[in-house]
């Protein structure tokens, strides 16, 4: 059993296969677990109330896009992607087109990561990173505490936003509109 306190924990576990993970998932199924490129499992604690809300909050926007467009899926956290570098990762919230979503390994088009109390942000960073040189074409990363939200592009370096209300898609969701109200103040 793994005490609440050490967590996010990092283990090394090189050449982890699909079924093992999978006996991990099962093993810790009150947690999230991330597998590296690296070989490095990650353990991440349940996100508190405040975070719950935002991330319900996020994915209803994005959902509610979705559903207008009819072009393609949304996921929650509790959705894993195996990365064609072979890590297996799960975003706060993404969307995948219908063309994408065929295809394995896969990397969804949009990606968001909201930092949670527990996150640590250069790690957050790293991953959308990774969530970009795996093809990604379009990635934000929210932090609620600073109220920024950084912007990650191929290519290109990470653009930060400050104090904004709101952030405008692009690319693969253009025409998204996320209301940053109730991301920055959600009770």
């Amino acid at each position: 059993m793994v005490e609440e306190s050490y967590l996010p924990l990092t283990l090394t576990v090189p050449g982890l296969t699909d079924s093992q993970f999978q006996e991990f998932c099962e093993q810790y199924a009150d947690y999230r677990l991330e597998y590296t490129a690296e070989g490095e499992l990650i353990i991440m604690p349940a996100t508190d109330f405040g975070t719950g809300v935002r991330n319900s909050s996020i994915n209803r926007q994005l959902g509610n896009w979705a559903l207008s467009v009819k072009r393609g899926f949304v996921t929650d956290s509790s959705s894993g992607f195996t990365l064609p570098n072979g890590a297996r990762r799960s975003p706060d919230a993404a969307w995948t087109s219908r063309e994408r979503s065929r295809i394995r390994p896969m990397c969804p088009e949009f990606v968001v990561e909201l930092l949670s109390p527990s996150d640590r942000p250069k790690q957050v960073r790293a991953k959308m990173l990774e969530w970009i040189s795996n093809g990604a074409e379009l990635g934000w990363m929210i932090n609620p505490r600073t109220h920024t939200v950084t912007i990650f592009r191929p290519g290109q370096e990470p653009e930060v936003l400050t104090g904004i209300a709101e952030v405008a898609g692009e690319g693969p969701v253009a025409g998204f509109v996320l209301d940053l109200t109730s991301i920055w103040d959600p009770i």
